[in-house]
């Protein structure tokens, strides 16, 4: 589940021509640690040395697989799968900068652009990371025959709240379902339609669905057809048009109906709970984060929703911990890696990686909203 925008990036892109060498002798002038009387650094503990080198190996790994990578592109010789070890490496390169910020605390340095925690990544990568995203977007672009919306961003509001209605939410909460909905989108896909997946050969398309999955949300879409159309004509005209268009393409890759069977499939039976979701989770955010758990890990956070206490439902199963490190949670640094058990609120707050993506998704709801009223 790779992330992006839509604008890529020329050959010419990964001259990144940091040397191990090279990044040694910064981090090592940089450290902080000065003697007075020599006025030079001082020596650095085995530990330090060791977390330094690793960190330098780690990003050096990187920049080698990102450019093995647009060599790839270029000459049309993909692998399968050339996500993944991309993705391994850019978590290993952060895991690894932790590690040595945890030793050497001085390391950490300002703020990135994607919103990272300064400990866990330096602003000095920020363009292996740019590179990073160019290269998923190609790598995941949509297939030829894929059927684009000319308002994406609105369909999934559109399709979460009128689901949301259908489940017997009032206006308000609908409103929510469909503002959840978005960031469902932003998480899955960066906010792009109809893309595959470089890391999976079974998920594709705007909320990246299985086969199985999506067969199953259009059984449930029928069901309630009828009772969306008795509320809200326009939306279920505008259903019909999509599935004449779509004709016996694979559903997933036309963004209405990818984005309608997802919904039905994985959340429309947790709509009806977002009011108490919301009086638990007051943070937009962390309402998003909740309902991307279910994309990760359904049948925990089902059982935590059925709990009296969400917040501190404990996740203890290795496999579990396995699934969340999978997805960018407890996978940085020994210290966060060594966990063994955590609760749900935890669990939210280890999800910041999503947070750039969810505040993007804020963003666009209001911006839809704005427009709605004019």
């Amino acid at each position: 589940m790779g992330i992006g925008n839509r604008k890529t990036a020329p050959a010419a892109a990964l001259a990144l021509t940091l040397s191990v060498a090279s990044l040694a002798a910064a981090a090592i002038g940089n450290l902080g640690f000065m003697s007075p009387a020599m006025g030079e650094p001082a020596a650095l503990t085995k530990k330090q040395s060791d977390a330094l080198n690793t960190y330098n190996n780690s990003r050096s790994n990187f920049e080698q697989i990102l450019a093995q990578r647009r060599a790839q592109i270029i000459s049309k010789q993909l692998p399968n799968l050339p996500g993944q070890a991309l993705y391994l490496a850019r978590n290993n390169m952060m895991s690894a900068y932790k590690d040595l910020t945890d030793a050497l605390p001085s390391r950490i340095g300002g703020p990135n652009k994607y919103g990272i925690p300064p400990a866990y990544f330096s602003v000095d990568n920020e363009p292996l990371l740019d590179e990073y995203r160019r290269l998923f977007d190609i790598m995941q672009a949509p297939p030829a025959s894929a059927q684009h919306s000319d308002t994406p961003f609105k369909d999934v509001v559109d399709l979460g709240t009128a689901i949301a209605r259908a489940r017997g939410l009032d206006a308000a909460n609908a409103e929510a379902a469909g503002r959840i909905s978005l960031g469902l989108f932003f998480a899955e896909t960066n906010g792009n339609q109809n893309i595959g997946n470089a890391r999976s050969n079974k998920y594709k398309g705007s909320l990246q669905s299985g086969v199985s999955e999506d067969q199953s949300g259009q059984r449930k879409w029928a069901a309630i057809k009828k009772q969306i159309a008795a509320f809200d004509p326009a939306l279920n005209a505008r259903d019909d048009r999509e599935e004449a268009r779509a004709g016996n393409l694979d559903r997933r890759y036309n963004h209405w109906t990818a984005v309608r069977d997802a919904l039905m499939n994985a959340h429309a039976d947790i709509f009806p709970q977002v009011p108490a979701i919301v009086k638990t989770l007051p943070d937009p955010i962390d309402q998003m984060k909740l309902f991307e758990l279910i994309q990760i890990i359904p049948s925990p956070t089902r059982s935590a929703l059925g709990s009296r206490n969400l917040v501190d439902y404990r996740i203890s199963d290795p496999r579990i911990m396995g699934y969340l490190r999978n997805n960018s949670m407890f996978t940085f640094g020994q210290a966060d890696r060594a966990k063994t058990s955590a609760t749900f609120r935890e669990i939210l707050d280890a999800m910041w990686l999503f947070n750039e993506k969810f505040e993007r998704a804020l963003s666009k709801f209001d911006e839809i909203k704005k427009q709605s009223k004019r």
